[in-house]
C-alpha cells in the first residue's frame, strides 16, 4: 500500500470518531482556528507611524500595516496605534476611508510573522510593553493567546471587533481593569 494510500486511510478512520468529526465541524463553522501569514509591504527607513510619529521600522517585530486599494500603505509601531487608527480613521488620515482597507496585518509575537489582524487574537494587560508602552500582543492562535497571557500576566485574550477606544485608553494609563 502507498504513503497516499496510508494517509487517505488514516484520514477516513480518523473521521469516523465523534471528536474528529466535531472539531472538524467547527473549524468549518467557526473560521481558522490559526491565523494565516499575509504579505504586505514592509516600512521603509523613513515610514513613521501616522498616530505617533515613530519610525516604524526600528521596530520589526511590533510592525503593523493597513493596506488601501489604490497600493498605499500606512505602517505602525504596534497593534495599539494601528487600533486607534482604525477606530478614528477622520482624525489620523481624513483622506482615507474603512471600506478601501483591502488588508489589515500585525507581527505576530512569537513567530514574528506579519499576520491578519481581523484572524489575530489579542492579549491585554501583559508584563510585554512595546515601543509605545502597553500593548495588544498579537498572537495567531487561542492557543498561544491563552498561554502567553498566563506566562506573561495578561487580563484579556480578545478578538479584533473587542478592541475599543476605551480599552486603548486604558492601556495607555496602565490601567486594567
Amino acid at each position: 500500500m502507498s504513503v497516499a494510500a496510508d494517509t487517505r486511510e488514516q484520514i477516513m478512520r480518523k473521521a469516523t470518531r465523534p471528536r474528529f468529526f466535531l472539531m472538524l465541524i467547527l473549524a468549518m463553522v467557526s473560521g481558522p482556528l490559526l491565523s494565516e501569514t499575509i504579505r504586505l509591504p514592509e516600512p521603509g527607513p523613513r515610514d513613521t507611524c501616522p498616530v505617533c510619529g515613530m519610525f516604524v521600522a526600528k521596530y520589526p517585530e511590533w510592525v503593523g500595516t493597513v493596506l488601501y486599494k489604490d497600493g498605499h500603505a500606512h505602517h505602525f509601531d504596534g497593534a495599539k496605534d494601528l487600533f486607534k487608527y482604525l477606530l478614528d480613521l477622520p482624525k489620523w488620515a481624513p483622506d482615507h476611508r474603512l471600506e478601501d482597507i483591502i488588508s489589515i496585518g500585525v507581527t505576530e509575537y512569537y513567530g514574528l510573522t506579519l499576520i491578519d489582524a481581523r484572524q489575530a487574537f489579542y492579549v491585554t494587560g501583559s508584563d510585554v510593553l512595546g515601543p509605545m508602552g502597553h500593548e495588544l500582543i498579537p498572537l495567531a492562535s487561542r492557543a498561544d493567546a491563552e498561554e502567553f497571557s498566563r506566562d506573561h500576566g495578561g487580563r484579556a485574550v480578545l478578538l479584533f471587533d473587542q478592541v475599543t477606544p476605551g480599552l486603548l485608553m486604558m492601556l495607555d494609563e496602565g490601567r486594567f481593569e
